[in-house]
């Protein structure tokens, strides 16, 4: 057995009164269709913050971020008992004692799997090769350089052609007749002599590019064949893996992944940290109690270490209603109800709680003043993703008719505005997309802007495999634009008012650390590491036009911070 004592994590004077839960685990048993649930609670995360103080002493734990979970149990006997896993490999290990072991099956395919893993980090050495393509890095220079040189010609022709025009009128007042003909035939020889420069200049650019953009493009089709080749490799071994894994419930059911998920599921799946705890409890006659999981090790995208996060949406929440059947079933907790325009506080994804305000209403929109760390809208699995929207949607009579009309990052509190009705929805969109919506936004950043205003432009462009990132890119970028004006500078930090002209994601977090150089507090994506508990930014006002009554509509929400 590799349970646990709970003093092994926490104290035996702890209070354990407030079983309240923060978030659910929760699927539909595949044979009744009942919901089934298994909680959250600050319990088991005291439980689990006792790991991450033993995870902080040991070194080996820092190595990599990965996801860890406990599941608190009772045995047989009806002692309360600790499960601890980790995802996937820890330092390249699957087994390691005291922690749950992978789910049987792997070691069926571990030659193969083996192959593979060699087959794809070759695959992996070669595209770094060819994405640092020395030609890449000589193309580019030659570009700019280039590209300076035709600007320096460009300006010099202008300068040149203003002179020529006023050349023209003076001779013009000056000379006639045959005189007049030869001095303006030889400023237009002059202005014809500089167009064939300037074509000189853009065939030599082509004719000095040429081979190296022959050899990018080779480069970059070589790219998308070793793209295709990993995909196609892994998918089969994948398929190999989701055949020979064998999950158990708590009815006694064994069915491997393939089985649960013909259609197929993403590498990876079954190599969570509730499978794992869920499949090893079912197996040993354990009954689970809670559970938490939490981001330890290096920060990557949007966790963050000491965080606690809910199932993965694509890996572990389509097999929660296979896992937890067997298990008593839950009635669903209702979601707050509204009274005198607050929605009350309730347990959400990630551990956030907060109130969300209703600022404005009418028959037509809502305006809610989001709090930060709650999603605008549900994600891929409604039951499991807490959300301005869903909270709305469940508390309101015409509810289920609600549309958000922009949204805001998770992080970001402030305005949100919503529809009531399609038509009303439309229009608003409109707005927003023709730039007509008025927004302001308050920030803290950590550093000191010089600058006391100005205009930020950035092409911005997210990279499909580092999602949610936004980076600057040249080429491939959007443009956005941004306003800013520096409020106060305190210290090393400096309040900054940021008013968005474009609404790209994450436009004015990429503005702050690229534009002016400093990341906004509380950043941690972008970089930012300080000991706070939110991003510092806040959508404090919002203008726009009332699409039935044409009024203007002015909404303010007061900075928290």
């Amino acid at each position: 057995m590799l349970s646990h004592r709970l003093a092994d994590f926490i104290d035996s004077d702890w209070n354990n009164t407030d079983q309240s839960p923060r978030y659910w685990y929760e699927g539909r048993c595949l044979q009744t269709g009942d919901l089934l649930r298994l909680p959250r609670t600050s319990f088991v995360e005291a439980i689990a913050c006792g790991l991450m103080q033993q995870l902080a002493e040991d070194e080996r734990y820092s190595r990599e971020g990965k996801m860890y979970g406990v599941l608190l149990v009772e045995s047989p006997t009806g002692e309360q008992q600790v499960l601890k896993a980790f995802s996937g490999l820890l330092n390249g290990e699957s087994v390691v004692d005291g922690w749950v072991p992978p789910i049987p099956g792997r070691e069926q395919v571990a030659l193969q799997e083996a192959q593979t893993l060699a087959e794809l980090a070759a695959i992996k050495q070669e595209l770094i090769s060819l994405q640092q393509l020395p030609a890449r890095q000589e193309y580019e220079r030659l570009s700019q350089e280039f590209a300076q040189q035709l600007q320096i010609m460009s300006d010099r022709h202008s300068h040149s052609k203003q002179q020529r025009q006023q050349q023209r009128q003076q001779l013009s007042d000056t000379l006639t007749g045959e005189a007049l003909t030869l001095a303006l035939t030889q400023l237009d020889k002059e202005s014809r002599q500089q167009g064939i420069e300037r074509r000189h200049l853009k065939r030599q650019r082509d004719v000095t590019l040429a081979t190296l953009k022959m050899a990018i493009a080779t480069a970059d089709t070589r790219i998308q064949e070793l793209k295709q080749k990993r995909k196609a490799i892994s998918r089969q071994l994948q398929t190999q893996m989701h055949a020979a894994y064998s999950l158990m419930n708590f009815l006694g059911q064994s069915l491997s992944l393939q089985q649960l998920m013909p259609n197929g599921l993403p590498t990876g799946t079954g190599d969570c940290c509730a499978p794992k705890l869920l499949h090893y409890a079912a197996t040993h006659g354990l009954k689970p109690l809670a559970m938490a999981e939490f981001w330890w090790g290096t920060s990557h995208q949007d966790k963050v270490q000491g965080e606690f996060y809910g199932a993965c949406a694509e890996r572990c929440q389509p097999l929660m209603g296979f896992l937890l059947s067997g298990l008593k079933p839950n009635p669903p907790t209702p979601f707050p109800t509204k009274e005198g325009g607050v929605l009350s506080p309730c347990p959400c994804r990630g551990g956030v709680w907060g109130e969300v305000k209703t600022i404005y209403e009418d028959e037509y929109l809502i305006a809610v003043n989001k709090p930060p760390g709650l999603l605008s809208v549900p994600g891929r699995y409604l039951e499991t993703q807490d959300s301005v929207i869903s909270r709305l949607r469940n508390s309101l009579a015409d509810g289920d008719n609600l549309t958000a009309v922009h949204r805001l990052d998770q992080e970001t509190s402030g305005i949100l505005l919503l529809a009531r009705d399609l038509p009303t929805y439309r229009q608003l969109s409109q707005q927003f997309q023709q730039r007509q919506v008025h927004k302001v936004y308050e920030a803290i950043l950590a550093g000191v802007v010089t600058k006391d205003e100005g205009v930020i432009e950035l092409p911005l462009w997210g990279n499909p495999e580092n999602r949610p990132y936004q980076q600057v890119n040249w080429e491939l970028g959007k443009p956005s634009v941004t306003r800013f004006r520096v409020m106060g500078r305190e210290g090393n930090y400096t309040r900054v008012e940021f008013e968005p002209l474009t609404g790209r994601t994450h436009q004015l977090r990429v503005h702050a650390l690229v534009g002016l150089g400093v990341v906004i507090l509380g950043d941690r994506l972008y970089g930012c590491n300080a000991g706070v508990s939110r991003l510092h930014l806040h959508a404090k006002e919002l203008r726009f036009q009332h699409p039935h009554t044409q009024a203007t509509i002015h909404l303010q929400a007061e900075t928290p911070f």
